[in-house]
């Protein structure tokens, strides 16, 4: 199997199980639209989803399934731009034909749903509260914490077939503790590719698929993501470059816009 069919069913995975249980707790006559506990609900199972996911590439591509992922190791040379490419569309490849997939598996619950927030909430993130230098902030802060933590996950011996499980786990730590701001993105496909498809498909009364919101998920995400890789390689292994100035002076500069912002 390549590296580009495997990131591309490990991202068709992952947005099939998180794609499907946000349409599975939010759309109208849904069986699983009963818990008052949806937000739990809702990072278990991205959290599994993206332990699935893992699972079924980790062992030829390594299962970034995560453009983010890819970039940061871009940056640090850990892998190349060819493969890179290669990995990058894999994973939107992937991510659209699972967002076909939860269309037609909840065909009849579109008609049902009268929210167009709702419908496009299944395939998209987006704040309860519109502050774009914060937002971005947290999309950073977000995607940080998943790439420093994968780092430490990486240089830790588990069981054989241990690894995605604790990438799983923090996945799920990211989504209760820090997804609460913007719905976590921490993944440009996983918001940018779900949002095409939601734009694309005919999802009746689906209204906009808000695009003036779309490059926070994922510019927010390539910053930290590379932040987090580079800052590891920094504090842990010694290695420094230019790629972690640019980074910290991108974080530095937008949480300063995001005070600056909140004050007004």
């Amino acid at each position: 199997m390549s590296e580009f069919l495997a990131e591309a069913i490990g991202t068709f995975i992952l947005i099939l199980f998180g794609c499907g249980v946000n349409a599975g707790t939010s759309l109208s006559k849904s069986l699983s639209n009963k818990s008052s506990n949806s937000w739990v609900v809702g990072t278990l199972g991205w959290g599994l989803a993206v332990t699935l996911g893992v699972y079924a590439s980790g062992k030829v591509s390594g299962a970034h399934i995560n453009p983010a992922v890819t970039i940061g190791l871009l940056t640090s040379g850990e892998i190349n731009l060819i493969s890179a490419m290669n990995y990058i569309l894999g994973q939107c490849l992937g991510a659209f034909i699972a967002c076909i997939f939860i269309y037609f598996h909840y065909l009849p619950n579109w008609y049902k749903t009268e929210s167009q927030e709702i419908k496009l909430g299944v395939f998209a993130t987006s704040p309860l509260i519109n502050s774009r230098w914060s937002n971005l902030l947290s999309e950073i802060i977000g995607t940080f914490t998943l790439l420093f933590g994968l780092k430490f996950i990486g240089t830790n011996e588990f069981a054989d077939g241990l690894n995605p499980l604790i990438v799983g786990g923090l996945v799920c730590a990211i989504g209760i503790s820090l997804g609460g701001t913007t719905g976590y993105a921490i993944n440009p496909v996983r918001d940018f590719i779900p949002r095409l498809a939601h734009f694309i498909l005919p999802i009746p009364g689906k209204g906009s698929s808000n695009w003036n919101y779309s490059w926070i998920p994922v510019i927010g995400p390539i910053i930290g993501g590379t932040l987090g890789v580079s800052l590891y390689n920094f504090l842990f292994e010694n290695i420094i470059n230019d790629f972690l100035f640019l980074s910290l002076s991108l974080f530095i500069i937008t949480s300063i816009l995001s005070v600056m912002e909140n004050r007004k």
